[in-house]
């Protein structure tokens, strides 16, 4: 099979194209001819070293995948040969998902959304469970709350924007220039462009933020967030913001996405009944992973995927 490989930590150009041998499904994996390829933040923390989940080179990197079932181990139920299902297995061990094969576990994967291309379905699993489980599972979300969802046009943003307002919430969210109306279409209930002054002068009574940013940004989160509010941070918030949110009952959940098979059902049925959608900004070819990962970086909109 064809894989992106790197041998060496760096820029995007480490990222280059092999021959790899094909993988075997093992008891209780799926072999998934992947279709699409999603492309995460953490895959280019990962390849630039900043963030060695996955040790010393060379590997494969990537953990979103969509595509079809092309074998069973062992032991498989619930799946068979040409079912069409996506992902994001291993987390954050290696999963090797920018390759044309990915032997998978069968409980980590589940069937692809029926109205989504695998384009949309391979941009959605880690940022969407990232959103699924920061609001519902760490940020316990109800219905009629105010949730500030910070990034609200980024991969994770504009999956949470809308998966509240699917339960019903109030949502404010804060985003770069250029991309208000986006957001707002998404059904976010006020945006506020973060580059024109400070967000903390500009809401307040909020039950629930979910940050992306974690540090100095977590501790003024504090700042708008009602008394007994909670705080769910993507990266690490520091003890001053614990010690703050204390003193405020504040709750603060440090959270890292796990593979999660019931949370890709609900994601999927949000999908099927129109509730959520996946943007994405721009897809690459396999053999393009590097330009993917450079465009990336510039902070688009929605999802970057790889294509096979």
């Amino acid at each position: 099979m064809r894989a992106v490989i790197q041998n060496s930590v760096g820029g995007p150009d480490v990222l280059v194209i092999a021959d790899q041998p094909d993988p075997t499904p093992e008891a209780g994996e799926v072999l998934v001819r992947v279709k699409a390829a999603g492309i995460n933040p953490v895959d280019g923390a990962v390849r630039a070293g900043y963030y060695p989940l996955l040790g010393e080179p060379p590997y494969i990197l990537g953990w979103d995948i969509s595509g079809t079932v092309e074998a069973l181990g062992a032991g498989v139920t619930g799946f068979k040969i040409g079912d069409e299902v996506f992902g994001m297995p291993r987390f954050p061990k290696q999963a090797a998902a920018y390759a044309e094969l990915a032997a998978v576990p069968a409980d980590q994967i589940a069937l692809k959304p029926k109205s989504a291309d695998h384009l949309k379905a391979g941009a959605l699993p880690l940022a969407g469970l990232t959103a699924w489980q920061g609001l519902v599972r760490h940020g316990g979300l109800k219905s009629g709350q105010r949730i500030l969802v910070h990034a609200g046009a980024g991969g994770v943003g504009h999956l949470a924007v809308q998966i509240a307002k699917a339960r019903g919430a109030y949502i404010v969210a804060t985003v770069s220039p250029g991309k208000l109306d986006f957001v707002r279409e998404l059904g976010a209930d006020e945006v506020i462009d973060y580059t024109r002054g400070d967000f903390t002068d500009q809401v307040r009574d909020i039950d629930l933020v979910l940050d992306p940013m974690g540090g100095d940004h977590a501790q003024r989160s504090l700042k708008v967030l009602r008394r007994g509010g909670v705080l769910v941070s993507l990266l690490d918030v520091g003890d001053n913001t614990r010690t703050q949110a204390g003193a405020r009952d504040i709750r603060v959940e440090r959270m890292s996405v796990v593979p999660d098979r019931e949370g890709l059902v609900e994601l999927a049925r949000l999908i099927d009944a129109n509730k959520l959608a996946v943007h994405v900004a721009k897809s690459f070819p396999l053999d393009q992973a590097g330009a993917a990962h450079a465009f990336l970086a510039t902070k688009p909109i929605g999802k970057v995927v790889l294509s096979l």
